[in-house]
């Protein structure tokens, strides 16, 4: 553990977590007084279905006789600084146990050259309609955009069946245009092949229109819909 000398002077760091088997970065997070230290001691208590892959990870270098090596990447920060560097890290190291992607990961994370050309130089939209903006996270292998962005959901059910339409969003691009039919409680009885997600909802619906679709699809969000570092993936055109 930090002594309380050394804490002061970190102030609020970014460490990654290392494999000295193989030099690995496993995982990356922020923190302040010794928190880098957290996670092996959290390990040290927890069995069985209790341990996350990041655990699972430093128990399995435990058990082979060797120590998670500690590496504070940058230190002496504020927390609105630190959280920048976290995210870029976190983009930087492929295959981290991270659960959850760094701040502004969907917006402002890693893009080729090309994305952030059409990204920027799109034309900016212009909402006609009471628009429900969902930012999803597509990769390849992923769902289709249908199924990626329809469930589920932590929103106010009202608000959401007020939207005329729904707009998935990817970094920062309007990338499709759903009519949600009905909103349901997010469970396996209402969504077949999905888990129950308490305290959640999705949608039943279809594509848009063609008409619809050529309003929005391709064309940016406006920047005032794109607080930075925002975590809710929601947003309502209506209501700024």
């Amino acid at each position: 553990m930090f002594s309380e000398e050394v804490v002061r002077e970190l102030k609020t760091y970014v460490y990654r977590l290392i494999d000295p088997r193989n030099g690995e970065t496993f995982y990356v997070g922020k923190g302040q007084g010794s928190r880098v230290f957290s996670h092996i001691c959290a390990e040290g208590n927890l069995e069985g279905d209790d341990l996350d892959n990041k655990l699972k990870r430093i128990r399995e270098i435990r058990l082979a006789g060797f120590e998670v090596a500690h590496v504070i990447h940058r230190h002496g920060m504020d927390e609105k600084t630190a959280l920048e560097v976290e995210a870029a890290l976190i983009d930087a190291y492929p295959g981290l146990t991270n659960v959850v992607a760094g701040t502004g990961a969907s917006d402002y994370g890693v893009m080729h050259a090309k994305e952030i050309i059409r990204q920027y130089s799109a034309e900016q939209a212009k909402f006609k309609h009471k628009a429900l903006l969902i930012n999803v996270n597509r990769s390849a292998g992923d769902n289709s955009l249908y199924e990626s962005i329809r469930f589920a959901w932590r929103l106010n059910k009202s608000k959401a069946e007020e939207a005329k339409v729904i707009l998935a969003t990817f970094q920062g691009l309007i990338i499709g245009a759903f009519i949600a039919e009905e909103w349901l409680e997010a469970t396996a009885e209402n969504f077949p092949g999905n888990f129950d997600e308490p305290g959640r909802y999705g949608f039943i619906g279809r594509e848009a229109p063609e008409t619809i679709k050529q309003l929005y699809v391709n064309k940016r969000v406006p920047n005032e819909f794109r607080k930075r570092g925002a975590a809710n993936p929601i947003r309502y055109t209506w209501e700024i």
